[in-house]
């Protein structure tokens, strides 16, 4: 007898309603290791161990083959996680410790792979939680992205080396639901988008790879349901709505209908997202919006085309800090600049120099021995960071710039694309003059060593996330060349408000009087020096508040990639009159919720 439907909550990972029948897809699991030491030898072991290596490589070397029967939008996300994968394959850490367990204590390899990789990954785990417990939630999902990785490798190895299997996607029926306890990156990258209507997992979460990979080809996604594989029977009728998180199960004949047209109106939008991309983003009234996407891996630059940007106006460094034991070098900074700025295909990129310091980053300063440099007083958020950090560190500096600049190198004297350069948390004139210096010391050098640099060079700008920098703009923009306005930040700093501590959060509030006049002051300052200055706070996200800054004088934002076209959207409807109306009644307002109110009326 069918049963009634039922309700399960979990993690809205891809937005999309979606129907279909369960297909369930259990792993088998790794076999347990009774037996540490070899009863072989080191040499065998490290024969056996090479074997594993070989076969995985062959194995990343057979999905990165089926990328080409993937969406566009999903290939290189895929791929340069499969790159991750050779990586540790190689001359790693990994493997480095152990051959070190197999010569020095006499492990089986099956054994050194599994207790290797658990350790490496339980160290990152450890860091992600000291760096999470600071609030920086960006770093700690990066050191959890790591731990994956290596356990995703760890696996991998013990799968070849004991001959266990992995599960095949191809035999579920087209049209599936995909339901499973766990689904890893390495597991996506063999999904169908074309077969499978939708995945909802028992594990992960919204910040690691299988999520971004998910989002990346676009299938409608729950992770993170509780008891999940107790609850759904093989070929059970599903429903997967990907925007609230929810999943009902054996739903009614109206449940199902209302799926459905919901499903269809979906398709259809997309199809109009579709065309918006290739539509200018122009107000009515004939006035031209630039509408960049910020990035924080380069694995979400599908993502990022997709959805229409015209350029990043806002590259967060910090990735190629996070997830190393030592400072990355030069020629490894040039190439992940250079393959960023070779995807956007002539479209401009921002790339903001690294942004640690006060409360970011302090457990990973700490390991690439920057000790003497974490904050430890009472305002972690008052002290040493943005570019005060860097110029105490001008090495550090010295190399990003040195390797932002080669990565601007023309092709045979034709320009890859337009290149600019963010200076962090600037309050001072001298901070801008300070590192104008190294940055011109660094272009000499590099002209004394024969390579050819863009003509005009790559500017310098600065973010504004200070009052101190919003009041002084006139004075700043005498030495930045462009700014960009970091709304988070100013928020923060203006109101005295961690909008991660529960005790004020609900302090916090961009359209705060005070935080507007701020935005106003530094617009009309920048626009009488004649300095661009664009937005790329998560104010940039809200069509509605774009719409308000648009009438304070903005006309450049970067925001969230899937905020994109929904921003274009809505401003191909208005005038700048409009915008300028809104503006007009919000500046007259002292209260913040009248603020909100305002803003969440217009164009309703």
């Amino acid at each position: 007898m069918p049963r009634s439907s039922a309700f399960l909550h979990g993690k809205a990972i891809t937005p999309g309603m979606a129907l279909g029948p369960a297909g369930r897809v259990e792993e088998l699991p790794l076999p347990d290791i009774t037996e540490r030491y070899s009863a072989i030898g080191p040499e065998a072991e490290n024969i056996r161990l090479d074997e594993a290596i070989a076969r995985a490589f062959h194995q990343i070397e057979k999905m990165r083959g089926r990328l080409v029967g993937l969406p566009e939008e999903g290939r290189e996300e895929i791929a340069s996680l499969l790159m991750v994968y050779e990586r540790m394959l190689g001359p790693s850490r990994l493997v480095r410790q152990v051959r070190d367990r197999i010569a020095e204590q006499g492990l089986c390899a099956e054994a050194a792979v599994s207790e290797v990789a658990q350790e490496l990954a339980s160290q990152v785990v450890r860091m992600a939680q000291a760096v999470a417990q600071e609030n920086n939630t960006q770093e700690a999902d990066a050191n959890l992205r790591l731990a994956g990785e290596f356990e995703e490798i760890g696996r991998r190895l013990v799968r070849n080396l004991t001959g266990i299997s992995y599960r095949a996607f191809s035999s579920l029926p087209p049209g599936s639901v995909l339901v499973a306890e766990q689904l890893r990156p390495a597991d996506v990258a063999m999904i169908d988008p074309a077969r499978i209507a939708a995945v909802v997992t028992q594990g992960g979460g919204g910040a690691d790879h299988t999520a971004i990979l998910l989002r990346a080809l676009d299938i409608p996604a729950i992770l993170a349901v509780p008891n999940l594989m107790a609850q759904v029977q093989e070929g059970e009728m599903l429903v997967v709505d990907g925007h609230l998180g929810t999943l009902t199960l054996s739903p009614s004949e109206v449940e199902l209908r209302m799926a459905a047209e919901a499903a269809q109106r979906e398709v259809k939008e997309k199809r109009a997202f579709g065309r918006l991309r290739r539509l200018p983003a122009q107000l009515q009234s004939g006035e031209d919006i630039e509408l960049s996407a910020n990035l924080e891996l380069p694995a979400e630059l599908p993502m990022l085309l997709r959805n229409g940007a015209k350029g990043i106006g806002l590259l967060r460094s910090e990735f190629l800090f996070g997830e190393r034991d030592e400072l990355p070098d030069e020629d490894g900074q040039m190439e992940a600049y250079r393959s960023i700025v070779q995807a956007m295909d002539g479209r401009p990129v921002t790339i903001r120099v690294l942004d640690w310091g006060g409360e970011k980053g302090r457990a990973c300063m700490r390991r690439l021995g920057l000790e003497e440099q974490v904050a430890d007083g009472d305002n972690p958020a008052l002290g040493l960071r943005g570019v005060r950090l860097l110029l105490r560190v001008p090495e550090v500096l010295e190399t990003q710039f040195s390797a932002i600049l080669r990565a601007a190198e023309p092709e045979k004297d034709v320009a890859i694309g337009p290149v600019r350069i963010l200076l962090p948390m600037v309050t001072s004139v001298d901070e801008i003059v300070e590192a104008r210096e190294i940055y011109d010391r660094v272009v000499r050098r590099l002209r004394r060593r024969g390579h050819t640099l863009p003509d005009p060079l790559p500017p310098l700008g600065i973010m504004v996330e200070t009052p101190a920098a919003a009041l002084t703009v006139d004075t700043l923009s005498k030495q930045a060349d462009f700014m960009a306005l970091g709304t988070n930040d100013l928020t923060m700093y203006t109101l005295a408000v961690d909008r991660a501590d529960s005790m004020v959060a609900d302090r916090y509030s961009p359209l705060h009087p005070g935080v507007l006049r701020l935005i106003e002051m530094t617009t009309d300052a920048a626009l009488k020096a004649r300095r661009p200055i664009s937005v790329c706070g998560e104010m940039a996200s809200d069509p509605r508040v774009v719409a308000l800054l648009i009438g304070l004088g903005l006309r450049s934002f970067s925001m969230n990639s899937a905020s994109l076209p929904r921003v274009k959207r809505l401003i191909r409807t208005l005038t700048l009159e409009d915008c300028d109306q809104l503006c007009r009644q919000v500046m007259l307002q002292n209260e913040p919720d009248a603020i909100r109110d305002l803003v969440r009326q217009f164009a309703t």
